[in-house]
């Protein structure tokens, strides 16, 4: 016995039996249909978004933006519908057959599904979470930014000489605690979206901003922005402001400035001319900081000087019909930085902003344009003393705590800071109303 054991022992090893070679096909034939079915199931799960997921339909997204964005997804849906059909086909080629060429079909299947998977899934987290940020407690507060940004495209189209087409859907509003305000313009291609076309104006709005109405002139900034280019401004804007320097005579090197500047600049005046004073001083929150910070020109920048920018704002409200406030406005301003010197700048930069100011503000608010159907901005987004009036009549019943009535919502940001300003009422009492109004009138 000891013989037949060491016998058996010194014969070589046996190839693996044919069970095991089973074993290994079945194992390999299920691994890559599973390959084929996450992909397929990935598919599903990045589905259109419908209307009745994001809670109640009177904060939640419109049936216009969920369409919007529906729409953008198709675009990355249907190469993805293609690549999971690929990946299935090769899947079942390599389950039945599994050679290396079909197996390295399947994984590079696999990888190309996965891409799309990736870029779909990227634009679709976006959204999802914009939109479920109106499930939540802040609903009110971004419903309300929205129906500024409504009254002030609204009222734009209103106003206009000529007939244009009404863009849809409008400005949506969402919560970035960690970033200041900023604005996508309708049309670009995003990053964040896989670098497809942003369907609508997005409006970015930190929570200091939302918990303080007061500061919300932040709104009618971005939204100026996106009217820009909805108006057809986009060029013309730059243009008129660099022939109008170039005429009174400014260095090519501080025309060159001030147009960089075009965008920042447009933006400031038009939030002003669709808000009133009080959006003077909602600026002033944002620049007035210290001189170190306010007057520092930085090479490239799209934002003015912040100690120009305040000028710019003045400047516009004088020529408004507000020679008073702006005058107060001026005072407050030169208390701050009462012996202004830019630092970096070239020094013709400030030593023309005398000259330079008055003739951007005239470029761009004061100047007929074609696509404005041959009015001046100032002429569309009309804001008189009148206006004022209804502003502080809407600021006394805000503090009462009773209906502003019919005022426009974009002069409800003027009103609450007026009722601030002028301590009809204490602070959180007077966001709870502002904010009340606001919702009452989405539903």
């Amino acid at each position: 016995m000891a013989a037949v054991a060491e016998l058996r022992s010194a014969m070589p090893h046996a190839r693996p039996t044919q069970p095991t070679d089973r074993g290994a096909e079945r194992l390999l034939a299920n691994w890559v249909r599973t390959q084929a079915t996450n992909v397929e199931r990935h598919l599903v799960a990045l589905r259109p978004f419908s209307w009745t997921e994001f809670g109640d339909p009177a904060t939640g997204p419109s049936r216009a933006h969920l369409a919007a964005v529906n729409e953008t997804m198709s675009g990355l849906r249907e190469p993805l519908h293609e690549a999971t059909r690929a990946a299935r086909r090769a899947a079942e080629a390599a389950a039945a057959e599994p050679d290396s060429r079909r197996l390295q079909a399947v994984l590079k299947a696999k990888s190309r599904a996965h891409r799309w998977v990736r870029d779909t899934e990227r634009l679709w987290d976006f959204y999802l979470e914009l939109f479920n940020q109106r499930q939540s407690a802040f609903a009110p507060w971004l419903v309300a930014a929205d129906r500024i940004a409504l009254d002030c495209y609204q009222y734009a189209y209103l106003g206009i000489g000529r007939w244009r087409s009404i863009p849809t859907p409008p400005p949506f509003c969402y919560l970035e605690p960690s970033h200041g305000p900023a604005t996508s313009r309708r049309g670009i291609p995003l990053r964040r979206l896989s670098n497809r076309l942003n369907p609508f104006p997005l409006i970015q709005l930190p929570y200091h901003r939302l918990v303080n109405p007061w500061t919300l002139g932040a709104v009618l900034h971005e939204v100026s922005h996106n009217l820009q280019n909805d108006l057809g401004l986009a060029r013309a804007i730059p243009l008129q402001v660099a022939a109008r320097l170039t005429d009174a005579g400014l260095p090519k090197s501080v025309v060159t400035i001030w147009v960089r500047w075009n965008r920042e600049s447009y933006a400031d005046l038009s939030g002003l001319l669709l808000g009133g004073p009080a959006i003077v001083g909602s600026l002033f929150d944002v620049i007035g900081r210290t001189p170190a910070e306010s007057l520092r020109f930085t090479p490239r920048a799209v934002h003015p000087v912040p100690y120009l920018r305040g000028k710019l704002s003045i400047e516009l409200l004088n020529r408004m019909g507000f020679p008073r406030r702006a005058e107060e406005y001026a005072r407050a301003w030169h208390a701050l930085y009462p012996r202004p010197k830019l630092r970096s700048a070239p020094e013709a930069l400030l030593a023309t902003a005398a000259k330079a100011i008055p003739a951007v503000v005239d470029a761009m608010c004061f100047t007929s344009f074609p696509s404005l159907g041959n009015r001046s901005l100032a002429k569309v987004l009309r804001f008189e003393p009148k206006e004022q009036r209804m502003i502080e009549e809407a600021a006394e019943r805000l503090a009462d705590g009773v209906s502003p009535g019919v005022v426009p919502e974009r002069f409800l940001i003027g009103a609450v800071r007026h009722a601030l300003e002028q301590r009809m009422a204490p602070p959180k009492r007077l966001v709870r109303f502002f904010m009340e109004e606001l919702g009452r009138r989405a539903r």
